[in-house]
């Protein structure tokens, strides 16, 4: 696959926007999902934090939700929202580093790129996509995650679980990942973070068979009181929906 240099430099910031077909709607909720992806794995080499990363997932789907994703290179808007990202989570990176990441990301094995016109067209690209995304969001680019949520719950859930039976399953791991992946399609902003930190866990809790004492209220009403079984299923079954994405994108 060729890398951004050559894919973006190339491509029109603005391209031209036509009709969605139902057909093209599927091939957007795919595109969507690889570039979140590529958000993930680009941040991880970069060294961001959870937050951070979970930040331009955020940003790079409320843009798209007043944008088409035919109007504006999607990876090059991934590039601008993980630089954006991480001035807003105070975590900044540079639009240097973000370049030659993203095309060693298409690029395995390949030089960084020459600090040629090329390169300063691209980097003039991200800076300049960075305040449309801003315009394009009215500013408001602070988010609540629900990652304090979900290690609130999974400290509380902690102390009701048997020790030995804690330790011997994955759930607060296997609830992290699962919170993780919900950033790769539109459920981590459609649901209140609350939802998804609940959802998570139950899921996680659920997989390994670990039960909770029984008491007058589920453990997730205790915890979370707006919350009901339609929400969690909601969740769970967003969530489902992209590992089936996921093996399409394969």
């Amino acid at each position: 696959m060729e890398g951004p240099s050559s894919r973006l430099s190339s491509t029109p910031f603005r391209r031209d926007s036509s009709r969605c077909t139902e057909a093209e709607s599927g091939r957007d909720t795919k595109t969507h999902f690889r570039v979140c992806r590529f958000i993930m794995e680009t941040g991880v080499k970069l060294g961001m934090r959870s937050v951070p990363v979970a930040t331009a997932c955020v940003l790079y789907h409320r843009f798209f939700e007043r944008a088409s994703v035919r109007a504006y290179e999607p990876y090059l808007v991934a590039m601008s929202c993980m630089y954006l990202a991480g001035k807003v989570e105070e975590q900044h990176i540079r639009t240097r580093d973000i370049i030659n990441v993203s095309h060693r990301y298409f690029n395995s094995g390949s030089t960084p790129l020459e600090c040629d016109k090329e390169f300063w067209d691209l980097r003039d690209s991200v800076v300049q996509c960075e305040l449309l995304i801003l315009r394009q969001l009215n500013f408001h680019v602070s988010f609540e995650h629900p990652h304090k949520y979900l290690l609130h719950y999974l400290l509380s859930v902690k102390s009701l679980v048997n020790r030995h039976a804690w330790s011997r399953t994955p759930v607060s791991e296997t609830s992290w990942a699962l919170l993780r992946d919900c950033y790769h399609g539109e459920m981590c902003v459609r649901h209140t973070p609350q939802h998804i930190a609940i959802a998570t866990l139950y899921l996680a809790l659920n997989s390994y068979g670990v039960e909770l004492p029984v008491g007058e209220k589920e453990w997730w009403q205790v915890l979370c009181d707006d919350v009901t079984k339609a929400d969690i299923n909601a969740v769970i079954s967003d969530l489902l929906q992209l590992y089936d994405m996921e093996a399409k994108c394969i």
